[in-house]
């Protein structure tokens, strides 16, 4: 879920970096009294994300704006399909209508590419998880659309959970003094994640008692090697070079999640339209 107070900021920003001073075609060519009826359309099929937003974009701008949302976030959409209806002010409809199209564009661009690895993980336990690689500020709305496809979120931020990288533990000087020294004030319901691109450093961490192992960038075949050895004592992670061409032979290794950042920088943006 996103918050709707962090959204509105958002979406004020959305609206000022489009719209500038004022829209100048609209003043100039629309009446002041204009009224119109439009509606937004899939033209391909999409798993919908953050329909909410869009709502909000117009009724921001203009609260006499009626939207009626037709759709629910995480709903299958075929070409063809109306997602919502925005009725009023002709001015207000087409000077909002981008900033809205933007953002539902790029979130259902991102659950439907969610959706495609989440089939690619079917039959297996696996479950895929997204990164910290987001576009600078969109994080919430990005992860959110990310649930909608059927993923899952990984930390939200840095303040949501401990994970030990190989910068981390060669300050402390081993894995089992980093673990140590991160669990003498970890709060009660934090897990520890160790990042791993070597089988020694898995069992090490698996020593050290660690909550999560991700498996950074290893083969298939030490992938398989390392759930043997960690056998359920903690979960596995595997991370590192994952696309949709190889994430269902990761699953076949037993792993436990999977992550990638390829749903969310590199999903493309679906089309969706404003028509009358």
């Amino acid at each position: 879920m996103y918050d709707s107070f962090q959204a509105d900021r958002l979406i004020d920003f959305w609206l000022h970096e489009d719209i500038g001073q004022f829209d100048l075609t609209a003043q100039l060519m629309l009446d002041e009294d204009a009224i119109s009826t439009f509606h937004m359309v899939a033209r391909e099929p999409m798993i919908v994300a953050g329909i909410k937003v869009a709502e909000r974009v117009f009724t921001r701008y203009d609260d006499r704006l009626k939207v009626t949302v037709l759709v629910k976030d995480g709903q299958h959409l075929n070409k063809g399909d109306k997602l919502l209806t925005v009725s009023g002010p002709s001015r207000s409809i087409v000077t909002a209508e981008r900033p809205a199209l933007n953002i539902l564009q790029r979130l259902c661009g991102i659950a439907s590419e969610t959706a495609r690895y989440c089939k690619e993980l079917e039959g297996t336990k696996a479950r895929l998880l997204d990164t910290r690689k987001t576009t600078p500020g969109l994080r919430m709305l990005e992860k959110h659309a990310v649930t909608c496809g059927g993923g899952l979120n990984h930390r939200l931020g840095l303040d949501n959970g401990v994970m030990l990288k190989d910068n981390h533990i060669a300050i402390a000087g081993s894995i089992g003094k980093a673990v140590e020294r991160v669990r003498q004030h970890l709060p009660a319901l934090t897990k520890i994640e160790v990042e791993c691109d070597r089988l020694d450093q898995v069992a090490e961490a698996l020593a050290a008692g660690a909550d999560v192992i991700m498996l950074d960038n290893m083969s298939l075949e030490d992938m398989r090697t390392a759930v043997k050895t960690v056998n359920g004592a903690a979960k596995v992670e595997a991370s590192g070079g994952i696309n949709i061409k190889t994430i269902r032979e990761v699953a076949l290794t037993g792993v436990d999640f999977i992550s990638t950042s390829k749903i969310t920088q590199a999903a493309p943006a679906v089309d969706i339209g404003l028509d009358e």
